[in-house]
């Protein structure tokens, strides 16, 4: 003979010879005569070993202390406890003790990856990922859905969850920024045959996120062929010089000839311009030889034109001193002057006019 104890929280399921007798609460059970007990606990769902879950549901003092869900192949049943959520129920029948709890199931259709509206997010938190995708769609980004390769709609700036089913859902993203787009290294020959390398930027935006993607295949790759044509265009009609005068005319002809396509291409083309034209070496170091050339002749003009403009300043002084006396002995004591402040002692014999001294030691004469 053996002796069982059923706790509190359990229930226990009385078998004899392998047959369901009857369900026994908390207690002390003696088993003899081939009596079997299996025990279940209340905060667990009901199952045993030793039968079906509808043997033990046919029992009506099991039937009366149970709270029973019955999810089918396309649904999930969400599993609340006393109000709070609990677990995540797949296909099939599910029992559990309603003795001390309470137990509520919400049945949920997944036919569809379309998750209801009313199922709070905080949901997919508490379940295993196996259940649903989770789609993340930042602040500059537009999401385009599909359903089995199908198009569905387009998805806004947030999070998104969708039932695992057999539909296969995919996310294609599509960046709503201005974005830059570099053209380099373009060699391109003038109307006098130099070969130039044209580097050239432009900025643009997506204006529809569907048709950018069904109706033309690799926009950029296409804007990219735009603006390579249409700078081989510009530079083949004109020479050199006249590029190199002219870049910003350059730039204005190529936006012109990429805004003319922004409805084709679905986007909007904001703005465009040549960043940098490079020369071929040989070409570079005769331009650089008529630059320096240039600036050499232009500081020669410069020079002489300082030189004349200070022998006319000299002429006119000397017309103005040999007009007026006082004028010239003015100068003279400002020559002295400025040589006083250079000369430490200055020795004078005898007596006599100073300043007629001072000015013969400048002539040159002995005092």
């Amino acid at each position: 003979m053996k002796t069982m104890i059923i706790n509190e929280n359990q229930k226990g399921f009385l078998f004899k010879n392998g047959k369901y007798i009857k369900m026994l609460d908390a207690g002390k059970y003696y088993l003899f005569g081939g009596r079997e007990i299996e025990v279940s606990n209340l905060d667990r769902p009901i199952a045993c070993s030793k039968c079906a879950l509808e043997t033990l549901l046919a029992d009506k003092a099991v039937a009366q202390r149970v709270t029973v869900a019955e999810v089918g192949d396309e649904e999930l049943a969400l599993h609340y406890v006393n109000g709070q959520f609990s677990s995540v129920l797949r296909h099939g029948k599910h029992a559990f003790w309603s003795v001390a709890d309470q137990h509520e199931f919400k049945i949920v259709d997944i036919s569809t990856p379309e998750v209801d509206t009313a199922i709070p997010a905080y949901i997919f938190s508490k379940i295993p990922q196996i259940y649903y995708t989770k789609i993340e769609v930042a602040e500059y980004q537009k999401g385009r859905l599909y359903f089995d390769q199908k198009l569905v709609r387009i998805l806004d700036a947030g999070t998104y969850y969708f039932w695992r089913t057999a539909t296969k859902v995919d996310v294609g993203f599509v960046d709503t920024r201005l974005t830059q787009m570099n053209i380099t290294g373009q060699e391109i020959l003038t109307a006098d045959k130099v070969s130039l390398r044209i580097n050239f930027v432009c900025n643009y935006r997506v204006t529809d996120y569907v048709k950018i993607l069904t109706e033309i295949d690799d926009f950029a790759e296409q804007m990219h062929v735009a603006a390579q044509l249409a700078l081989r265009e510009y530079v083949g009609k004109y020479k050199l010089d006249e590029i190199l005068e002219n870049k910003d005319q350059m730039s204005q002809f190529v936006f012109a000839k990429l805004k003319a396509r922004e409805k084709e291409l679905f986007v909007e083309i904001t703005d465009a311009g040549v960043k940098d034209i490079i020369l071929p070496g040989e070409i570079r170091e005769i331009m650089n030889t008529v630059l320096v050339a240039e600036k050499r002749a232009q500081a020669n003009v410069i020079t002489r034109r300082e030189e004349v403009a200070s022998t006319r300043s000299l002429l006119n002084t000397a017309k103005l001193m040999d007009e007026n006396q006082t004028l010239y002995k003015l100068k003279e004591l400002e020559y002295v002057e400025r040589i006083c402040e250079n000369v430490g002692n200055i020795s004078l014999n005898g007596n006599g006019n100073v300043l007629s001294q001072l000015t013969a030691i400048l002539n040159g004469n002995n005092v």
